[in-house]
């Protein structure tokens, strides 16, 4: 079994399509195709455009058969795998709307899952749920009493349908894209195909400058805006061929990311910046004849970035042939379709060095001076794509100017037209005229945004305003036991007074290192940032991930507030 080739030679069409349907129609004439790997790393399916094309097709009419009608939502299980593929591409054929749906988490248990699962169905007021054999029972079992036509696996599918498939709409829905982190019912986005093919051409004719000549490796989960979007459905777009890993392949084995890269002469692949974190930690464990020259695109998204992360990766794979002009910063969101804005390819990760102080008091990004005390580092995220525009705004609304930091608004073709079937909600982040409220805080300097925190994490003690991160990432770079993703910071409301609150993974039950652990973070934080913390510490893996991986504050807190996290007395 052989992968689908790069194909350099191809002829090479830019996203000029109506709808994704067309996009794969258009795919399916090049040699390029999908590649499934292991958690081994091992080549398990091979999947031509053409192949794919012609297996979604059939799989529509069974789709159909089963009683389903265009327009239905359709509640997929988002395995790195052809099933999922198949079903996906299957949808949209037949006019459904799919949503894809994250996996079980390894340590998560059945009950909590189906019970999300669930969730997601009420809200999609989805007519079947699909999943792979070894989870099939599970969402048969959050179906339970639900007026659904199928759950289960594929197989329960009646094997034929109608003769003619319906035309796809090139203003409809393409898929429903649930928002990652949240601990209230599940919110869809509504992502139309105008909006998709909007933010593919922006992506990958815009922002990346997508070539014949590119080939794509993903670990990111296809439930993930980021690897749906930016990896799977971008190479479609572009009739690249791409190489996926299954996300805890890359867990369990960082190195298979990298190693992949290489074997694959890949060209764009992106992760957060823990993902570079975690592989610089691990590459003692290369490979013979590791060689990332290839790599042209090492995105960066899903999270806010560490710079001094990445310059560790940098270094540690220098020796390889990776080259940190690579590295592109971008910004973006699901309610986008996913990107809003890209650095330029090829010129690296440009930093802004700004002053904390006047950052927390004045709401001013200005450069440190001489004796300043405290400075952060923030990433430039580029300029908006094409036919997009980013604005920060006041608190009265008025648009700032550079180095004044406010709230970030967006507008363009790539934004949803509202979430699915919640109209309040819509309201509340959208206006009539089509701008989107990010909930993001940021700035503008030498025109690309800079983006600072979530305005819902922003803590505010005495007149300044902290962003938690400043402190989680001072803990985890300054005491030894933490690694990155170890802090969670929030805080309470207690009277007139704000309490703030750290969470903080400990691997070990040793009372006098627990306690040592308590006190040095309490210090540390007290005397770079001016707070007094209460830390409480929790196990090992207990913080919780949004389905991009990076930490959720939001329910962090809730967790803590439900006491989860509950301080149990050091036996001395």
């Amino acid at each position: 079994m052989q992968p689908t080739p790069t194909a350099p030679g191809r002829n090479f069409r830019q996203a000029d399509v109506a709808t994704l349907a067309e996009a794969l129609d258009v795919a399916s004439q090049a040699p390029t195709g999908i590649n499934i790997h292991s958690l081994r790393g091992e080549l398990v399916e091979v999947i031509p455009y053409a192949a794919l094309r012609e297996q979604s097709l059939a799989l529509a009419t069974r789709l159909l058969g089963a009683g389903l009608e265009p327009g239905d939502r359709v509640l997929i299980a988002a395995e790195s795998d052809g099933d999922f593929l198949r079903a996906f591409f299957a949808c949209q054929y037949a006019g459904l709307v799919p949503a894809p749906s994250p996996l079980p988490a390894p340590l998560g248990g059945r009950a909590p899952y189906v019970e999300h699962v669930r969730r997601m169905l009420i809200s999609a007021g989805a007519r079947a749920a699909l999943a792979p054999p070894a989870i099939a029972d599970w969402f048969t079992e959050a179906a339970e009493g639900l007026d659904l036509i199928a759950s289960g696996d594929l197989a329960g599918l009646p094997d034929a349908g109608p003769e003619r498939l319906p035309a796809p709409d090139p203003e409809g829905l393409c898929y429903l894209q649930f928002s990652s982190g949240s601990t209230r019912f599940p919110t869809g986005v509504s992502v139309t195909q105008s909006a998709l093919i909007a933010n593919l051409q922006a992506i990958g004719r815009d922002g990346l400058s997508l070539t014949a000549a590119d080939r794509a490796v993903s670990w990111l989960p296809l439930y993930h805006d980021m690897g749906l979007v930016g990896m799977l459905l971008c190479s479609v777009g572009f009739q690249c061929s791409i190489d996926l890993l299954p996300t805890g392949a890359f867990v369990r084995r960082p190195g298979l990311w990298v190693d992949m890269i290489s074997r694959q002469r890949a060209t764009i692949s992106y992760a957060p910046t823990f993902g570079y974190e975690l592989a610089a930690r691990r590459v003692g464990a290369a490979p013979a004849g590791l060689d990332l020259s290839s790599w042209r695109v090492a995105g960066l998204g899903g999270d806010m970035i560490r710079p001094e992360g990445l310059r560790a990766f940098a270094s540690a794979y220098k020796q390889f042939g990776f080259d940190p002009v690579a590295y592109t910063a971008s910004y973006g969101m699901a309610e986008a379709t996913l990107a809003l804005s890209m650095s330029p390819a090829g010129h690296g990760l440009r930093t802004d060095l700004i002053d904390v102080d006047q950052l927390e008091s004045r709401a001013l990004a200005e450069p440190p001076k001489a004796d300043s005390g405290r400075v952060r580092e923030f990433a430039l995220c580029g300029r908006p794509l094409a036919g997009h525009r980013l604005e920060v705004r006041g608190e009265s609304g008025e648009t700032l100017g550079e180095r004044q930091v406010g709230r970030v608004f967006a507008w363009g073709p790539s934004l949803m037209k509202a979430y699915f079937n919640a109209p309040e909600e819509t309201a509340r982040v959208l206006s009539p005229d089509g701008w989107l409220d990010t909930g993001d805080i940021g700035y503008h300097f030498d025109h690309q945004i800079v983006i600072t925190g979530r305005a819902k994490d922003l803590i505010i003690v005495n007149g300044r305003n902290v962003w938690p991160q400043d402190l989680e990432w001072t803990a985890e770079r300054e005491i030894e036991a933490l690694r990155s993703g170890d802090v969670a910071v929030f805080s309470l409301s207690d009277a007139d007074q704000e309490r703030v609150i750290a969470l903080v993974q400990c691997r070990t039950s040793d009372p006098d290192v627990r306690l040592a652990l308590e006190g040095d973070v309490e210090r540390l934080l007290r005397s770079r940032h001016g707070l007094e913390v209460q830390v409480v510490l929790t196990p090992p893996h207990s913080l919780p991930q949004t389905s991009s991986g990076k930490l959720s504050r939001t329910r962090a807190k809730a967790m803590y507030l439900a006491g989860a996290f509950a301080r149990a007395p050091v036996e001395a």
